[in-house]
């Protein structure tokens, strides 16, 4: 196991100076620092690294370059593809990411993650708690959510950006949505009304959530930082917090997945680390990813996804792609030669993958590739 990091409540501290008011350092920096992706950041403009008096609902601009900008997460909506990113961007496509077409959204603000529950109805979730809903298999969104806290007077403190990370759904009715400082919102009439649900979770020191999964025939498991890790048997109704004592990282955990296995869960973070449960969290054991030259792998995973055929793939940092053909009982690494930081990937129907990140989106046609390239 890679040297973990000491366990402590988020900081609140962080301020910059706007128009001469202390304000909190945007999450949007924050988050996506911790995700790796440093060199997005540092071609973003300013309204992306600090915020303004007034965040905007405005509608995200058009362009053709959308699939080659900073994307985050994609979701299947029957045969479409559809993924979200920076600066609002929502593209889809009908080919399996050979060709993109941007969808109208009505927000500039980063969008994290993105699910379908069935081949029309999906939501996609981003900073400033904003939740947007899409009846067409991702053609037109409508804002349903944003934080009630931005409609108020800003007070001396400034203001405390509650990003939303991931989001889930049991059915076309009810769902949840996490993310920043133990954030947990939960509808039951389809996302017409959204209620916080952030006490149902026992999270005392408020570390944000990063990524939620169903497993199979089993409930739903929840990661954050800190190795914080949550568990619901009856899928989202209550929840229990798996104690510090059973958690196997103290470091920050990015991602998680249930294999095709009633009780198994995949859960991966900072320097490669990544853990198995086939007991949905009540024991772990690490797996031990490899590299053909250079030892265990050190480099942060961040997302991924599997599908039904029992095909996983997860992403990280400097173009790492993590592989598993067999629902994750054996991995094979590879790096991508230019290196870029990848947000997630998804296996896709024709054996090839799609891999998402600071440069947008890519196909990986075949999974044997040299695992360290010149």
């Amino acid at each position: 196991m890679r040297e973990p990091i000491e366990r402590h409540a988020p900081s609140f501290g962080l301020t910059t100076s706007l128009s001469g008011k202390g304000r909190k350092l945007s999450l949007t920096r924050q988050v996506l620092t911790a995700l790796g992706l440093t060199t997005a950041l540092a071609c973003m403009p300013l309204s992306f690294a600090q915020e303004t008096e007034v965040p905007s609902t405005e509608p995200a601009m058009a362009t053709e370059l959308a699939h080659r900008a900073l994307l985050l997460d994609v979701a299947q909506a029957g045969d479409r593809l559809v993924a979200v990113g920076g600066r609002g961007h929502i593209i889809y496509s009908d080919d399996l990411g050979q060709s993109w077409t941007q969808a109208a959204s009505p927000v500039r603000q980063v969008l994290t993650a993105v699910y379908f529950v069935d081949e029309q109805h999906g939501w996609a979730v981003g900073h400033d708690s904003l939740i947007l809903h899409s009846s067409d298999a991702g053609e037109t969104w409508e804002l349903q959510y944003r934080d009630p806290a931005l409609d108020q007077p800003v007070d001396e403190f400034g203001l405390l950006e509650k990003p939303l990370m991931d989001v889930w759904f049991r059915d076309t009715q009810t769902g949840f949505a996490m993310g920043g400082y133990g954030l947990f919102l939960r509808t039951d009439d389809g996302g017409q009304t959204w209620e916080d649900r952030t006490d149902d979770i026992e999270n005392d020191f408020g570390f944000h959530y990063s990524a939620i999964t169903e497993v199979a025939d089993t409930g739903l498991f929840l990661v954050a930082e800190m190795g914080a890790m949550f568990r619901s048997f009856d899928y989202g109704d209550t929840w229990e917090t798996i104690p510090e004592e059973d958690q196997p990282y103290e470091g920050s955990l990015f991602g998680v997945v249930g294999t095709d296995t009633p009780g198994e869960v995949l859960a991966w973070g900072l320097r490669g680390n990544m853990f198995r449960s086939t007991d949905f969290g009540d024991t772990w054991e690490q797996v031990e990813l490899m590299t053909a030259d250079n030892g265990p792998l050190e480099s942060t995973l961040l997302g991924g996804h599997k599908t039904d055929d029992g095909r996983l793939v997860v992403t990280g940092l400097g173009g790492t792609v993590v592989t598993s053909l067999d629902g994750g009982n054996s991995f094979q690494i590879m790096t991508r030669p230019d290196r870029a930081n990848l947000a997630t990937g998804r296996p896709l129907p024709d054996g090839s993958f799609l891999l998402l990140g600071q440069r947008g989106s890519v196909r990986m046609d075949s999974v044997v590739m040299p695992d360290v390239l010149p």
